[in-house]
């Protein structure tokens, strides 16, 4: 499985019709404190979005409305994980990627089947408190030589960090910060496709020559 180099996780359907047409093709929709319509209606109308600009669209937690809607792919966290029905999520077509940030929360996932796994946070992050330290550039290519599924970099990554991080081992890098605090996300994103661009199409941490 591959996946785009650039990974923006938003915050609703709104975000997303802005940044698609800059030439995201890989996004998470990651909904915060909204009821059960709600989170339906937005997760519909993302599908139809992403559809539109053949981009792979990424669910976060909400796996029981990925399945009822069609998506076919979903990000849990280790809590989530724990309390999620993997059978049905494997029944349904759905692939998953989940959060690491320890070799016991690796295993957890590999042992889960993972499609990607995420590390983090790579760098200190301002977005929230986490109970985890910056993982660093090292701990990153370690888990590229232990994991076989596609890897993502995730936390305090910068358009200027990315070529490092993706050439440390990442297959993709996802990225909130620098994009929603932009004041021109939409040629952000622009600047994120390009910067990338070295690593599209390929399945490994690596540009070509």
């Amino acid at each position: 499985m591959h996946l785009d180099p650039f990974y923006p996780i938003l915050p609703d359907t709104g975000w997303l019709a802005r940044l698609l047409p800059q030439g995201v093709k890989l996004v998470q929709l990651r909904i915060k404190d909204q009821d059960a319509e709600t989170v339906r209606a937005e997760i519909d109308k993302a599908l139809a979005l992403c559809t539109a600009h053949d981009c792979q669209l990424v669910i976060n937690d909400y796996w029981r409305e990925a399945i009822a809607a069609g998506a076919d792919f979903v990000h849990l966290g280790q809590e989530d994980l724990a309390a999620a029905d993997l059978p049905a999520i494997r029944a349904a077509g759905i692939k998953v990627g989940i959060s690491t940030h320890s070799h016991e929360e690796l295993e957890t996932a590999l042992a889960a089947g993972a499609d990607y796994v995420a590390l983090g946070p790579i760098y200190a992050t301002t977005l929230k408190k986490m109970p985890w330290q910056p993982q660093g550039l090292p701990r990153l290519a370690e888990w590229r030589a232990i994991v076989k599924c596609p890897l993502v970099a995730i936390g305090g990554i910068t358009l200027e960090r990315a070529p490092v991080v993706l050439a440390a081992g990442a297959d993709t890098v996802a990225v909130i910060t620098d994009i929603v605090t932009n004041q021109d996300p939409e040629s952000r994103a622009g600047n994120w496709v390009a910067v990338t661009q070295p690593w599209r199409g390929l399945s490994t941490g690596f540009p070509q020559g």
